[in-house]
């Protein structure tokens, strides 16, 4: 999904040396995610079995089995390190109310037909192929399922973008596709009533340094592919930081995060997916055998 080639490897690892300090730096996300949990008491009727997808730590997993205590609950993410998080209740106690599971979202090791809510905050950023986790999606989802999300956008830590172009052409931060994009590519999957719309929140900062910090302390600082390797040299970083006093109002250095809620429920069995070669649509043969011995409306 990023429009920026990522380090698949570099973003597993730094998510796994992150989960030790990831709640502690964690502040935006928990704002967004209180919000997009808002949105799932508005929009969802009782699940059976929840996904939540990008789970890192836990929070909204533990929220979602309190919100809903008749429902199952999986966390997933693909680190390790964070998962083992999950096992712990708000106040540090063992919560085995959700299952952990260990796995990349493109490749989703659940049946098909068998999740009622998916459930996703500020993962999907970190996609390299929107398209194919959309279609793991709509495989897993039953027909009618809702699916809940946010992702960043476009304008995401824009100063800092504009403070490293100062410096050197190299990648420094991720880009991402705008809401309609993503919206095109969920009308291509079939989704049904896709709702997307945008937020944006600023967070003020004494120091550049700060915010670096918490970059690095929640596991998000750059994984580019074409990134520097090695240490960045002081003359660099003393650049970066010279460029981003322009944006400094009243003593405080912003940082600008462009938020991304989608909304949308799956499409029902047979719902044709679209694509550059036309429209294909599936049918499950087992379905199709069923439905051929019913009888008929009126007859007896």
């Amino acid at each position: 999904m990023s429009l920026t080639q990522l380090d698949v490897d570099a973003i597993r690892q730094s998510f796994e040396r992150a989960a030790a300090t990831y709640d502690q730096h964690a502040v935006l996300q928990r704002e967004v995610e209180s919000r997009l949990l808002e949105r799932v008491e508005f929009h969802c009727c009782p699940p059976g079995l929840i996904l939540d997808l990008g789970c890192g730590t836990g929070s909204a997993s533990h929220a979602l089995a309190a919100q809903f205590p008749a429902a199952d609950v999986i966390a997933l993410d693909w680190s390790p390190a964070m998962l083992s998080q999950v096992g712990r209740g708000a106040r540090g106690t063992l919560d085995s109310a959700p299952w952990r599971l260990c796995a990349d979202m493109h490749a989703l090791p659940l049946a098909n037909r068998s999740v009622d809510l998916i459930f996703s905050n500020l993962a999907l950023q970190w996609s390299y192929n929107l398209p194919d986790v959309l279609l793991e999606f709509r495989r897993i989802m039953k027909p009618g399922a809702l699916l809940v999300f946010t992702c960043f956008g476009p304008d995401t830590l824009y100063e800092l973008k504009q403070a490293w172009r100062a410096v050197d052409d190299l990648p420094h931060v991720n880009d991402h596709p705008d809401m309609h994009a993503i919206g095109d590519e969920m009308l291509a999957a079939s989704f049904q009533e896709p709702v997307m719309d945008v937020e944006r929140l600023t967070l003020q900062y004494q120091k550049v340094m700060a915010l670096l910090r918490e970059l690095k302390g929640i596991g998000a600082h750059n994984v580019a592919s074409r990134r520097a390797q090695g240490l960045t040299s002081r003359a660099r970083m003393q650049g970066m930081l010279k460029a981003y006093e322009q944006f400094r109002q009243n003593g405080c250095y912003p940082a600008s995060y462009e938020i991304i809620y989608g909304t949308a429920f799956a499409p029902r069995q047979g719902q044709p997916l679209r694509t550059p070669a036309g429209d294909i649509a599936t049918f499950s043969i087992d379905e199709m055998r069923s439905r051929a011995a019913r009888p008929a409306k009126g007859s007896i």
